[in-house]
């Protein structure tokens, strides 16, 4: 059990199930966080890449991706493309994984909460403005800045004077702390294919009270944008020579 694809699905798992869990805890009623407000649900994302990172390091990816939008962009870096299915497979399941055991942790608050896309919005993202090529434009920007930030991160010009190796999942987490925060607010920052499709599944196949319909016609947006933002930030560091 200890893998490059045990440590993405498992990695994975638990940013979704902190991440939606955040939401979850601001969004239904009864919980002690309930309207605690979007600075709690950036700092919750943040604090649940880093551990999704942690995980997925401890078990076998090194790399710990969790995202198939980074997976693209080291793929188009590297020019190997053939881990992408395992690696996206792994992600997809590891998000499913993570929200369905939220939904079962949040279990008897579903029927007291009478929001059905509030609990969409818990499961996955949605523009704030529905606007297609602005809320694609908006996903595909947040997930460039993310990938290039990332990866300068552990870029030479920073590591020969910058912090050690062992920070980095802890800026990591800053860097989609600060996405949250600056670009987050028009279209909740999926910035990742995996965070937001696997959960939309669990929302559409999970017996929730009064959950309403899963809002497929928008669920391309997090896929394409983040898709677009990660392959245009491989290109970049591609010929930047980062």
């Amino acid at each position: 059990m200890h893998s490059v694809w045990f440590g993405e699905f498992l990695g994975t798992l638990v940013l979704i199930l902190l991440g939606n869990g955040v939401c979850a805890g601001v969004t239904l009623r009864k919980s002690y966080a309930a309207d605690s407000g979007w600075m709690v649900i950036t700092t919750g994302w943040a604090l649940a890449v880093l551990c999704g990172v942690l995980v997925a390091q401890a078990f076998g990816s090194p790399g710990a991706n969790l995202n198939p939008a980074i997976t693209l962009a080291v793929a188009v870096i590297s020019g190997n493309y053939s881990q992408l299915a395992s690696m996206w497979s792994a992600q997809l399941l590891g998000a499913m994984g993570g929200a369905a055991l939220m939904a079962l942790h949040y279990g008897p608050h579903w029927k007291l909460t009478d929001n059905p896309a509030g609990k969409l919005g818990i499961f996955c993202t949605n523009g704030a403005v529905r606007n297609s090529p602005f809320n694609i434009l908006s996903e595909a920007v947040g997930t460039a800045v993310l990938v290039v930030v990332a990866i300068a991160i552990a870029s030479r010009g920073v590591s020969a004077t910058g912090p050690a190796a062992g920070l980095a999942p802890w800026l990591v987490s800053c860097v989609v702390w600060g996405i949250g925060l600056s670009l987050g607010g028009t279209t909740g920052y999926a910035i990742n294919p995996a965070r937001d499709l696997g959960p939309r599944l669990v929302h559409w196949l999970a017996p929730i009270p009064g959950k309403g319909g899963s809002n497929w016609s928008y669920a391309y947006v997090p896929i394409v944008g983040p898709l677009l933002g990660g392959a245009l930030a491989g290109l970049l560091v591609l010929y930047a020579h980062l």
